[in-house]
C-alpha cells in the first residue's frame, strides 16, 4: 500500500545528539519489561515488538546528557506509557468497552501516592505493576510540587483516553482547537516535559511553574511533539487502528482538503509552535526572572529545562525516522531528494539546511503593514441554535451607565496622559453595553444589571486604554506598573495592606466595581474572581509585547489568549460563583466543563474578531484579530480567512452542543450527581447559553463597528484632521504616515 502522503520538510533547528549509555538502557529496559509482565503472555507485546520499537533509542536521543541510571529509569517510563497505550487499545478501544476502560483507569491514581509511606494497592496487571515500580524509583529525588504536577499530567494522559474512546464510538472527528487541547492530555507530552525536569536535573521552581511563560514552553513543546507524531503515525493510526485522533485527519476534515495539503498544514502549525517556543524563551523568560526575583541557580534550572525540551524535539524527530512503529519512508525529512545547493549531511546536520529553518510563515508574522485599507466584510452565517430574552430594566441601565461613566471619569481625558481621550458620551451610548448585560441575564435585578453593564464598560474601556496609552508609546514598563496598581485595588483578605487610592478613571472604575461586586463574597470567591480580572489585564500586556515586536501571534497562542483578552473568563466567572457553590469541585474542574467553557469563550471572542476586523486592522493598526492571524498563517486573502474563522466558530458551537448532549450526562453518571446538583449544572449551562446569545445580540445591536460609526467616532476625537490615504507604504514606513501621528 502506497504512503498516504509525502513527508514534509520539518523545522529541526537543533542538532540531535545520542546519549552514550544507550546499550545499557536497552538491556535494562528489556529485563524490566519482562519482569513487569509486558512481554511473553501479555497479549499485547512480544519481545520482538519491544526490540523493533526501540524506546531506549528514543530516550537516548531525547535525553542525550543524563547518566546511565537516569536514562534507564526514563526509558522504563516510556516503555510503560507505550505499553499502556497499546494495552488500552487492545482491551478497551477495539472492543469499545467504555465502562471497563473507566474502571481500569480509576484504579491507576492509587499507584501514585504523594507520600510513599502510604503504599500501593496490589497490582493486577502489567500497567499497575509498572506504575508502582516507576513511581517508587522516581519521586524520592523530586519535590512535592513536582510530584503533584507529574501525577496530574499522568492522570490526564490516562483518563483522557476515554475521550478518544468516546470519539471512536461516535465516529466523530474533533475540531482543530478541541483537538490541540485534548491531544496535550492524551498524547502525553506534558508528561514528557515532567520527565525532562527529572532527567536534566532541572526542576522548575515552584514560584514560576504556573506562569504563562512556563505554560507556553510546556504547551508549545507538547504541540510540537504531538503534531510531529501525527505526521509519522497517520498511516498506522488511520489505516490500521481506525483512530480519529490525528491532526492530519482533523485538518483534512476541517479544511475539506486532500491528505497531502492537510499534512503540509500540520507541518506549518508544528513549525509555528516551535517558533513560539523560541520566542517565549527569548522575550518572556528574562522578564519572568526579574519579576519573580529568581536567583542564578533557579534561572539556570529554567534554562536547562528549556534546553531539555529542545533536545527532546530534535531527538524525537530522529527516533521517528528510525522506529518501525511509524511511516518514515520517502520525503525530504527522511532523506529523499537533495537540496539545490551544497549543505552538510549526516546525523545532526539538519539545522544547516536553510530549507528547514527559513520559514516564510514565520517571516510573515513580522511583515504586516498596519492600517491597510480592508473595506467592509460580508458577515458569514453563524451557527447559534439558542434564543434568549432581554431584561426589562434595560432603559434604566442605559441611563445609569452614562451617569456612572461620568462619575468615574471614563468620558474625559486624563490630564497629562496622551491617548486617554478615548470615549465621548455619544460613543458610550452607541456602544450600548447595557444591551449585552440585559441579554446575559434577562432576570437580573436593576442593581445587578447596572453592575454587569459597568463591568462590560470598564473592561472595554481598559482594553481600549492599554494600546492607546501604552502601546503607541511602547511604554511596556508603564503598562506593567498600571497592571500592578489595578491588582492592588482588588483586596482579597481583610488582613492585607489597604488598597491604594485610585488616581485615574481606570482605577476609580475598578475600585468601585470591586467593592460593589465582592462585598458579600467569601475570601475564596473573591480570590477566584480576582484571578479572572488579573488574567485579563495580564493578557493585555501580552498584546503590548507582541505590538512592540510587530508580531502577529501564533494561531494556537492567539486562540488561548483571546479567551482572556476578550474578558470571557470574567463575565463567565460571575455565573460560576453563583452556581459553583451547588456543584462538587470535581464537576467544575472536569475536562468536560473546561471544554464547554472554552468552546463558548472561543465562539464569543471569534465573533468579536469578525465584527471588529475593519476597526482593528484599518483604523487601529492592530495585530490581534483571528482573521488576520489566519491570513498570515495560511498566506491567504481576507475572504478565505474569514470563512475559516467562521467554520471554526461553528465547529466550536457544535462541540458545545456535543458536550451538553453527550459528555455532561456521562459526567453526571460517572460522578453520581443527585437531582439538586444536576439542576445546578443545568442552570450553569443555561447561563452559558444566555452569554452566547448576548454576545450575538450585542454585536448585532452595537454601533461600535459599522463603517459609518467608525468614521463618526474618529471625527469626534480628531475633528479637524482628515485621515490621509497617501504617502509611503510598506515595511518600516509607518512613522512617515501623518495619520498615525494624529491618532
Amino acid at each position: 500500500m502506497a504512503q498516504p502522503f509525502e513527508l514534509p520538510d520539518f523545522y529541526v533547528p537543533y542538532p540531535a545528539r545520542l546519549n552514550p549509555h544507550l546499550e545499557h538502557a536497552r538491556s535494562h529496559t528489556r529485563d524490566w519489561a519482562r519482569a513487569m509482565g509486558m512481554l511473553e503472555g501479555s497479549g499485547v507485546w512480544e519481545p520482538d515488538d519491544l526490540e523493533s520499537h526501540d524506546y531506549a533509542l528514543l530516550c537516548a536521543y531525547t535525553h542525550p546528557d543524563c547518566d546511565a541510571e537516569a536514562l534507564a529509569l526514563v526509558t522504563d517510563w516510556y516503555v510503560w506509557v507505550f505499553f499502556f497505550d497499546d494495552h488500552f487499545l487492545e482491551v478497551f478501544k477495539r472492543t469499545q468497552d467504555r465502562e471497563g476502560g473507566k474502571a481500569y483507569l480509576d484504579r491507576l491514581p492509587a499507584f501514585m501516592p504523594m507520600d510513599l509511606a502510604d503504599g500501593f494497592p496490589e497490582p493486577t496487571n502489567p500497567v499497575e505493576a509498572g506504575l508502582a515500580d516507576l513511581w517508587a524509583r522516581t519521586v524520592p529525588s523530586m519535590s512535592a510540587d513536582w510530584r503533584a504536577r507529574f501525577a496530574e499530567s499522568t492522570r490526564n494522559l490516562l483518563n483522557e483516553s476515554l475521550w478518544e474512546l468516546s470519539n471512536i464510538n461516535e465516529g466523530r472527528v474533533a475540531n482543530p482547537v478541541e483537538y490541540i487541547e485534548m491531544r496535550r492530555k492524551v498524547g502525553g507530552a506534558p508528561w514528557s516535559a515532567g520527565l525532562v525536569e527529572y532527567a536534566a536535573r532541572a526542576e522548575v521552581p515552584e514560584a514560576v511553574s504556573g506562569t504563562r511563560p512556563l505554560r507556553v514552553l510546556r504547551d508549545s513543546f507538547s504541540d510540537g511533539v504531538h503534531l510531529r507524531n501525527d505526521l509519522f503515525s497517520y498511516e498506522r493510526e488511520i489505516g490500521e487502528e481506525g483512530e480519529l485522533s490525528n491532526g492530519v485527519l482533523v485538518l483534512e476534515t476541517f479544511l475539506g482538503c486532500g491528505t497531502q495539503e492537510a499534512a503540509d498544514r500540520v507541518n506549518d502549525l508544528l513549525t509555528s509552535r516551535l517558533q513560539q517556543f523560541e520566542n517565549t524563551v527569548l522575550t518572556e523568560l528574562p522578564g519572568l526572572f526579574a519579576e519573580h526575583g529568581l536567583g542564578p541557580e533557579e534561572c539556570v534550572r529554567v534554562l536547562a529545562y528549556a534546553k531539555g525540551l529542545q533536545d527532546w524535539q530534535s531527538g524525537g524527530h530522529e527516533w521517528h525516522l528510525r522506529s518501525s512503529r511509524y511511516m518514515n519512508q520517502g520525503g525530504a525529512a527522511a532523506g529523499a531528494g537533495a537540496p539545490a545547493f551544497a549543505v552538510p549531511t549526516g546525523l545532526g546536520t539538519s539545522a544547516a539546511d536553510i530549507r528547514l529553518t527559513a520559514g516564510l510563515g514565520g517571516l510573515r508574522k513580522f511583515t504586516h503593514t498596519p492600517h491597510r485599507a480592508v473595506g467592509p466584510s460580508e458577515l458569514p452565517e453563524f451557527h447559534l441554535p439558542f434564543t434568549g430574552g432581554l431584561n426589562p430594566h434595560l432603559p434604566a441601565a442605559r441611563r445609569n451607565l452614562v451617569d456612572w461613566s461620568h462619575r468615574t471619569g471614563l468620558l474625559r481625558p486624563e490630564p497629562g496622559v496622551p491617548g486617554s481621550d478615548l470615549w465621548t458620551e455619544e460613543m458610550l451610548v452607541d456602544f450600548d453595553f447595557a444591551l449585552c448585560s440585559a441579554a446575559i441575564d434577562p432576570d437580573a435585578t436593576p442593581g445587578e444589571l447596572d453592575l454587569s453593564a459597568a463591568w462590560l464598560a470598564w473592561g472595554t474601556y481598559a482594553d481600549d486604554y492599554y494600546p492607546a496609552v501604552f502601546g503607541r508609546a511602547r511604554d511596556l514598563a508603564g503598562a506593567r506598573r498600571c497592571t500592578e496598581r489595578l491588582a492592588a485595588l482588588m483586596p482579597v483578605d481583610g488582613d492585607i495592606a489597604p488598597a491604594p487610592d485610585p488616581d485615574s478613571a481606570l482605577e476609580r472604575g475598578l475600585a468601585d466595581l470591586w467593592q460593589r461586586t465582592t462585598a458579600g463574597m467569601s475570601a475564596e470567591d473573591r480570590r477566584a474572581f480576582r484571578t479572572t480580572v488579573d488574567d485579563m489585564t495580564g493578557a493585555w500586556l501580552w498584546e503590548l509585547d507582541n505590538q512592540a515586536q510587530h508580531r502577529i501571534p501564533d494561531p494556537v497562542d492567539y486562540i488561548e489568549m483571546r479567551r482572556l483578552t476578550f474578558g470571557a473568563d470574567l463575565t463567565m466567572g460571575l455565573a460560576r460563583l453563583e452556581h459553583g457553590r451547588e456543584l462538587p469541585a470535581e464537576v467544575l474542574a472536569s475536562g468536560s466543563i473546561t471544554a464547554l467553557e472554552n468552546a463558548a469563550a472561543d465562539f464569543g471572542g471569534l465573533m468579536n474578531d469578525v465584527y471588529s476586523y475593519r476597526k482593528e486592522i484599518e483604523y487601529e493598526g492592530e495585530l490581534h484579530n483571528a482573521v488576520l492571524v489566519v491570513e498570515a498563517f495560511l498566506d491567504c486573502d481576507q475572504p478565505r480567512a474569514l470563512g475559516i474563522v467562521a467554520d471554526l466558530m461553528n465547529g466550536r458551537m457544535r462541540q458545545f452542543e456535543h458536550i451538553v448532549g453527550h459528555e455532561l450526562p456521562v459526567l453526571c453518571e460517572d460522578l453520581g450527581l443527585g437531582a439538586a446538583e444536576r439542576a445546578a449544572l443545568d442552570a450553569y449551562v443555561g447561563e452559558l447559553r444566555d452569554w452566547l446569545v448576548a454576545i450575538r445580540t450585542w454585536h448585532e445591536g452595537t454601533r461600535r463597528y459599522g463603517e459609518e460609526d467608525l468614521r463618526r467616532h474618529r471625527a469626534a476625537r480628531v475633528p479637524a484632521v482628515p485621515a490621509l490615504s497617501y504617502g509611503p507604504t510598506g515595511l518600516g514606513t509607518s512613522a512617515a504616515r501623518v495619520r498615525e501621528l494624529i491618532r
